[in-house]
């Protein structure tokens, strides 16, 4: 009889945890491979995860709605279809040895640890609901009874997991004496990724006032948005371009396209074409930074942000858009947003982008300050197209005409993009689209 681990696999960059959204099956279940076996949650994007192995679902360590690291074990599947189910609770079989060696290893005093157990008894049990409305997995539940950490303990302890939780390591500092008072996880740029609203105003409500509660992925995208601010010194360019000659011309092939193509050619690719031109001119904007280190990635991959029917934001990748047609990049646009609107992202759909685009225009906004999407160094807003009166140059002299055109809002890390190679970027950029050639082939 073989039993197979089932791991939680990696699904994106600086994607470090999931959440166990909901079992597709059950132990004892019989498994296909390939089968969808789990849903599972990112701050990126929802997902199911397919079976490694054909056999018997004999083990699950995680319960719906905890959160797993990559790389656990989230299920064993057996070959033996006579197999053993295993419903014991307990998520990791190795928790016991990796306490003790953890607390040997930090050498705690004996009368530590003897108060804590004396604290605590034989029939100490946890809730897995704090009083302020925490949620204690299993395993961290089964920590604190084994070393006497009492139910208000627990929920004192300040936690460093997905959206505030306590984990296993929170527990274990807190019994070796060296939890720190602002928990610090290490993202891609070596800087303290924050607990949302740890030190946020607590707001009381009054009167009729209405109370929403975040859901999942809107704290998680807070908690992104606040390290990056905090990791990235953000400062903004901004160039106002004219686009007259691309609005012409899409306005003449955009009928013949959508008959040949049979989908719609839009300016967000024309946009991003013009874009990743700039990004070959300038490669020390397309790098992230590691620590001391600045890692110039080799390919040029655009991430386009994109609003959910739930108002949410998320970021579908183009890969190596330096490598595709205009039409190559019209497709990938229109599918990737289609997929975004549809919940049908893949986790390869939004892994490895290297600098992001987001068309603040199409909510009628002319230009915007947007937030870098670590760990990248840049983005663009991309502001609406209006019809200006303008100055037109021309060699039989100047006069005042009607213009089309739109502002581009770029910001980057002033740790390693100056504001020469910012202000350039975003010109150059500029100077591509009021350059685009009118009677293009397409």
């Amino acid at each position: 009889m073989a039993e197979i681990e089932i791991r939680l696999p990696k699904m994106g960059e600086s994607v470090t945890e999931a959440t166990i959204t909901n079992w597709l099956k059950n132990p004892g279940d019989k498994v296909s491979m390939d089968e969808p076996l789990v849903e599972v949650a990112t701050d990126k994007v929802d997902n199911e995860l397919p079976s490694e192995a054909e056999g018997v679902l004999v083990k699950q360590f995680f319960e719906k709605d905890e959160v797993a690291q990559v790389g656990d074990v989230i299920a064993i599947i057996s070959s033996d279809v006579n197999a053993t189910i295993d419903d014991t609770p307990t998520p990791e079989p190795i928790v016991e040895s990796e306490i003790l060696e953890s607390i040997e290893s930090n050498t705690i005093e004996t009368s530590t640890n003897t108060n804590s157990k004396q604290n605590g008894s034989e029939s100490l049990r946890i809730s897995k609901n704090g009083s302020k409305g925490q949620f204690f997995s299993p395993l961290v539940r089964s920590i604190a009874e084994k070393e006497g950490i009492s139910q208000s303990d627990l929920e004192n302890i300040a936690g460093t997991g997905a959206e505030g939780r306590v984990t296993k390591k929170d527990v274990l500092a807190h019994l070796t004496g060296a939890l720190k008072t602002t928990p610090q996880i290490t993202p891609v740029a070596d800087a303290p990724k924050p607990v949302v609203q740890k030190d946020a105003p607590i707001v009381i409500p009054s009167g009729e006032d209405q109370i929403i509660e975040m859901d999942r992925m809107r704290k998680l995208i807070a908690e992104h948005m606040v390290m990056s601010k905090q990791v990235s010194p953000h400062v903004t360019s901004y160039v106002e371009a004219d686009v007259t000659n691309i609005v012409n011309w899409r306005n003449k092939i955009k009928k013949a396209y959508k008959e040949r193509e049979g989908e719609n050619l839009t300016f967000t690719p024309i946009l991003i074409e013009a874009i990743v031109k700039a990004i070959k001119d300038f490669p020390m904007i397309n790098v992230s930074v590691s620590g001391t280190q600045i890692i110039v990635k080799k390919d040029i991959n655009i991430g386009m942000a994109t609003a959910l029917p739930s108002g949410n934001l998320i970021v579908p990748v183009i890969k190596n858009a330096d490598r595709l047609s205009l039409t190559g990049l019209t497709q990938n646009v229109n599918s990737l947003a289609n997929k975004a609107r549809d919940n049908k992202l893949k986790p390869e759909d939004i892994q490895g982008g290297t600098y992001t685009v987001t068309n603040v225009g199409s909510f009628g906004n002319v230009m915007g300050t947007p937030i870098i999407n670590q760990p990248q160094v840049a983005i663009m807003a991309l502001g609406a197209i209006r019809k200006v009166p303008a100055v037109v140059e021309t060699p039989e002299g100047d006069f005042i005409g009607i213009r089309h055109k739109m502002f581009l809002s770029h910001a980057y890390d002033h740790r390693v993009v100056d504001g020469a190679l910012g202000g350039r970027f975003v010109r150059k950029v500029a100077d591509y689209l009021e350059q685009f050639d009118i009677n293009r082939d397409i």
